[in-house]
């Protein structure tokens, strides 16, 4: 029996009970929105236990990071490392993206060392493998790809991004209305290739229900992929990506009548004016299930800082509703990560989480930054250090000398110490 089938049963898990001890909740508004779709805890059956999160409707918003090898960089040791540097920084979860040669190599590793629910997107390696085999992913064949979701639902996945909302009635959308960018998704890019040079449905849609029945079980969340994501703020809300959510709607609606958790996957480059409208409309649209988004990017124009313009855009759609942030790190539109880029894009982006948090009126994100200014106050720098978000810059302060306050700009004449003197505040 999966998590939301046992939640529906009125039965209290031990995922809910810590998910609730997490947040913050009665355990039994955990199981309601469980049961309803509103909250979703991935969790594979076949995997042992770890740090669960619970991610929908009251939950703080989580944060995804992203590892993989690829044919330009296929090094499981580099990959080993940028899984700590994320677990490490404190992310939710992580997705393995490996289209390297070993990919099923990488996944026991993956699985092995992790401490966090574990996703990844299905079509990468069937595209991959079908590369290696038939010589390009356009030659993938239907059963190949339905036996790489077992057998990866089978090792452990915890939550798969699988393209079934993109079908011939969003792709003639875009052709019809045209793009700047087109598809920018790389599983979408593969389903894209396949449906024109076979002249066929997405077997992905097509063969919607089999997933679902492999999905289920195994437990296996389902993620909703959003394979003509917008890449270009130009792109947003167009009719492409409105089609697209109507089929997400109708999928997730089908796959919580079939007691498997799903979440739907986002754009993707949103300016700002347009942030609160996808939000709505995606919750309207896909019976509030959980949203997990790509980004948001709230500008085109700027590589290299793109961990910032993703934790802006970020912390405005988590305000206005989504619930899951995938994180952006500086190399993105660059190359590839490394560790220092990883462990700052998990900061950044849970930057962004705690801003939405607070919007979203979460009671323990509101402790923490009270915690934080009354520290500040008493000057107390074990407890600014236990209320920060990246400790480690507060306690190099401290040990270079600047001392307990840690306000350089005023020096012994510290508004906020002289005040509080003046007050009777400790």
């Amino acid at each position: 029996m999966t998590q939301v089938l046992k939640a529906r049963a009125g039965k209290i898990t031990e995922e809910m009970e810590a998910v609730a001890l997490t947040e913050g909740f009665d355990v039994e508004y955990i199981r309601e929105r469980v049961a309803d779709g509103r909250i979703v805890i991935p969790r594979n059956k076949n995997r042992k236990p770890f740090r669960y999160c619970g991610i929908g409707e009251g939950m703080r918003v989580k944060v995804n990071a992203l590892i993989g090898t690829s044919s330009n960089r296929d090094d499981m040791a580099m990959e080993a490392r940028k899984l700590k540097a994320a677990q490490n920084a404190g992310c939710d979860s992580f997705m393995d993206l490996s289209t390297g040669d070993s990919i099923d190599a990488m996944r026991r590793q993956t699985l092995s060392m992790a401490e966090v629910a574990v996703g990844c997107t299905t079509i990468y390696q069937a595209g991959q493998e079908a590369i290696d085999k038939y010589g390009s992913v356009v030659d993938m064949r239907v059963g190949d790809i339905i036996s790489n979701i077992e057998k990866q639902a089978a090792a452990g996945m915890d939550f798969m991004a699988i393209h079934s909302g993109f079908n011939n009635s969003v792709l003639k959308m875009m052709q019809t209305r045209g793009r700047v960018t087109w598809v920018v998704s790389r599983g979408g890019a593969f389903i894209t290739g396949w449906m024109l040079h076979n002249k066929k449905e997405n077997p992905l849609f097509e063969h919607f229900d089999r997933i679902l029945e492999i999905l289920k079980a195994h437990d296996v969340t389902l993620s909703v992929g959003d394979a003509i994501r917008p890449g270009a703020t130009a792109d947003s809300l167009d009719g492409a990506q409105m089609q697209g959510l109507l089929v997400q709607g109708d999928l997730t609606k089908r796959a919580q009548a079939a007691g498997v958790q799903v979440m739907v996957e986002g754009p993707g480059h949103v300016p700002l004016n347009h942030v609160e409208t996808t939000m709505r409309m995606q919750k309207r649209i896909c019976n509030n299930a959980p949203y997990f988004i790509l980004g948001t990017l709230a500008t085109d124009i700027a590589p290299g800082y793109d961990n910032i313009t993703g934790a802006i855009g970020g912390a405005f759609a988590g305000s206005c509703g989504a619930d899951f942030l995938c994180y952006l790190t500086p190399a993105e539109h660059l190359g590839l990560p490394l560790e220092e880029d990883v462990r700052t894009g998990v900061i950044t982006t849970k930057m962004a989480a705690q801003i939405a948090d607070v919007a979203r009126g979460h009671k323990q994100a509101i402790a923490r930054e009270n915690e934080m200014a009354r520290a500040r106050v008493a000057m107390d720098l074990d407890r600014q250090v236990k209320a920060a978000l990246a400790p480690d810059k507060l306690m190099a302060a401290g040990k270079s000398g600047h001392g307990q306050h840690l306000c350089v700009a005023c020096g012994s004449d510290c508004a906020a110490a002289e005040a509080a003197r003046y007050f009777g505040i400790t």
